[in-house]
């Protein structure tokens, strides 16, 4: 398992939040997460955002 799985099931309304806060364009169905599903997460936003794996990866780990 992953330290951004971890860290997406241990906080994630913590997460949806500081992003939602950070990217207010974001949409629920933007923040749709499912356990195991990580990287579609992290796809939907780069697609969104128009940031890097590892701009999403690192905004997330700094949260918490």
């Amino acid at each position: 398992m992953s330290a951004l799985s971890d860290k997406l099931k241990g906080n994630w309304n913590q997460v949806k939040g500081a992003l939602k806060q950070e990217y207010g364009e974001l949409t629920d169905d933007d923040l749709t997460y499912t356990e195991g599903q990580e990287d579609e997460l992290v796809g939907r936003l780069q697609t969104k955002l128009g940031k890097t794996k590892e701009d999403i990866k690192s905004f997330i780990d700094s949260i918490g």
